[in-house]
């Protein structure tokens, strides 16, 4: 998985001096590959990721109070990192224009790995990215929570504020829609028949 690099004073600016707690030291420090690996498959920029990561820290801690400590932490980091970036795209819209930028950085090769096997996990990362640009943004979040991250459907349900029957109905488009992505991307016309699964199971273990 990427090491991603951490500001020396995360997520000070417009908090309290009650929100400097340890507890926020140690949520950020545990949590923020996890959030911006989340934003990354949420389609966020590359040059954009640090800025919104840090922004999703700062939303989360305001919000702190509504948090309920009895459940995971994950997928309510998840819903946050979701509304901050649906705000920061509806900001942006006007700089969305596709201008011959790159992608994304590319993961730190894994030191046990063959360079066959370093290449393959590297084409399966990517495809998926490029393949959950073609989802709809509520279909992707929905899509990203349960078929790369895990968590259940009431807990999505839960945290992106929507009905249980309506996550179930996006997940099953999502799941065409990236299949049908899937298909379209893959270079060799043989791969196709297992192509989806197989590419959103190889990102779940390389930290697409």
């Amino acid at each position: 998985m990427t090491e991603v690099a951490r500001s020396s004073q995360p997520v000070s600016n417009g908090l309290t001096a009650a929100a400097s707690a340890p507890r926020l030291a140690e949520i950020y420090e545990a949590e923020f590959d996890y959030v911006w690996h989340s934003l990354r498959r949420l389609g966020v920029r590359p040059a954009d990721l640090e800025d919104l990561a840090h922004e999703v820290f700062v939303t989360a801690w305001k919000a702190f109070a509504t948090y309920d400590a009895a459940r995971p932490l994950r997928p309510w980091l998840f819903g946050v990192a979701f509304r901050v970036s649906s705000d920061f795209k509806r900001r942006a819209h006007h700089q969305r224009e596709q201008l011959g930028e790159t992608g994304d950085a590319p993961d730190t090769p894994d030191p046990g790995a063959s360079p066959e096997e370093a290449l393959g996990k590297a084409r399966d990362r990517q495809l998926v990215l490029d393949a959950l640009e073609a989802l709809e943004p509520n279909r992707r979040a929905v899509f990203v929570m349960h078929e790369l991250n895990g968590f259940g459907m009431p807990e999505i349900a839960r945290e992106l504020e929507a009905p249980l029957n309506t996550c179930y109905s996006r997940l099953r488009l999502a799941r065409a829609d990236f299949a049908a992505a899937v298909k379209k991307r893959r270079e060799a016309p043989g791969q196709a028949s297992n192509a989806a699964s197989g590419a959103a199971s190889g990102a779940k273990r390389g930290g697409a």
